[in-house]
């Protein structure tokens, strides 16, 4: 079975499978790669860099100047007047007949937006306010995709995880679903591994990941 890694990894567990006596053709069908790759990774144990292309033009290039006049206009007109992704997409449209598709035009709005506020020295300041926690007084709870293989196939399952904000300190725990029960029980495992739930905070934070 491939390794779910990088490719560094799919390299390691090839060249560790040759020194253990494996055959190349047995390599290809346990990973499920060609030749070449068990060739390359038996000569070195990191691929290839791979190959940077020239990005191609993108029609967007040719109202490029446009786009950024209007949107260096905006900083001196009242907010309603701004122009928005969809207004400047309908005026490529209507005032340069452009053929330009509207995700691409907001992309570029998005991106050249803040660049543009950042060249006029509008750009919104950055504040950072720290954090400071007390140990054993929250801690912060996440629910994510895991994939997981269960009789030999890739079933997608839910990880539960508390963390301590003070500590750091983590505990996972894998479910069906994401469930209250699955909210439940974790939370209980992870008092039952860190000890106890004495001191924790009754206000724990939990967020959809």
């Amino acid at each position: 079975m491939r390794p779910s890694g990088s490719k560094v990894e799919l390299y390691a567990a090839i060249r560790r499978d040759a020194r253990a006596g494996k055959s190349a053709r047995a390599i290809q069908r346990e990973y499920r790669v060609s030749w070449t790759t068990v060739h390359k990774a038996l000569g070195s144990a990191w691929p290839d860099e791979r190959k940077h292309y020239p990005d191609r033009g993108s029609k967007i290039d040719d109202y490029r100047e446009a786009i950024d006049g209007w949107l260096r206009a905006d900083l001196t007109a009242p907010r309603k007047q701004r122009h928005t992704a969809k207004r400047i997409f309908d005026r490529l449209r209507d005032e340069h007949q452009a053929d330009v598709s509207y995700s691409r035009v907001r992309a570029y709005v998005s991106l050249r937006r803040g660049e543009i506020l950042a060249e006029s020295g509008r750009a919104p300041v950055e504040v950072f306010v720290p954090q400071s926690h007390r140990p054993g007084d929250e801690a912060e709870v996440d629910f994510g995709d895991v994939v997981i293989e269960l009789r030999g196939q890739p079933v997608t399952c839910t990880l539960f995880s508390l963390r301590l904000s003070f500590s750091g300190r983590a505990v996972h725990r894998v479910f069906l679903s994401a469930g209250q029960e699955a909210f439940l029980e974790g939370h209980v495992h992870a008092f039952e591994v860190l000890g106890g739930y004495a001191g924790v905070d009754s206000t724990i934070r939990a967020r959809a990941a």
